[in-house]
């Protein structure tokens, strides 16, 4: 009989001590949960909105937007800026002109020498490209002389490059292409070896 009664004994000291490490268990990680971080609330992912960009740097050449006119569906005789013909009249289309003046700055300490910088097409919202309206139909309303590409020299004010596009009447949103040669070089122009960039308009 004391036998059995001291084995009773152990094995209700042994049922204690469990019940007892169980609970230490339960309160230390507890503790341990109430002692983490909550987690931080989810933050709504915002898009950030390009700003617009009116001039950018090239190389040495500085190019600054400087006007973009909506020219509608008619060049008129009566806005032509040199004569070529006394019975000039208006000159129409289907759809739009846009009149574009984009003006190149030399910020460098040398020249910058001729045909080593132009601008080309002009690109809508929707990536549409227009390519500029060439010809002799077009001349009498481009400024004379015509200075896209002219020689640049150290700090002089910008040297104004103006070109006529005839776009879609839906189109909107445009950007220009500017170009120059890489390490601002005619000889690179004229090869495609080229930095450009697309500056935004403002079409009145």
């Amino acid at each position: 009989m004391k036998f059995d009664k001291s084995s009773g004994q152990v094995s209700r000291l042994l049922l204690v001590l469990a019940i007892v490490v169980l609970v230490a268990v339960i309160i230390t990680f507890l503790i341990l949960k109430m002692a983490e971080k909550p987690p931080s609330p989810n933050t709504p992912t915002t898009h950030t909105i390009p700003l617009p960009v009116y001039e950018q740097k090239l190389g040495n050449i500085r190019f600054v937007y400087m006007s973009a006119i909506d020219k509608g569906n008619l060049l008129k005789a009566s806005d032509i800026t040199k004569k070529v013909s006394s019975t000039q009249k208006d000159y129409p289309t289907g759809e739009k002109f846009i009149q574009v003046t984009i003006g190149a700055q030399n910020i460098g300490k040398e020249n910058i020498e001729k045909n080593a910088w132009d601008i080309e097409n002009i690109v809508d919202s929707e990536g549409r490209e227009f390519v500029p309206t060439e010809g002799s139909a077009i001349k009498p309303w481009l400024p004379d002389p015509d200075l896209c590409g002219a020689l640049l020299k150290p700090n002089f004010d910008p040297i104004p490059c103006t070109k006529i596009y005839e776009v879609a009447k839906s189109s909107s949103g445009f950007k220009i292409r500017i170009e120059t040669g890489i390490d601002n070089k005619p000889s690179n122009l004229s090869s495609h070896k080229i930095d450009s960039f697309l500056l935004d308009l403002i079409v009145k």
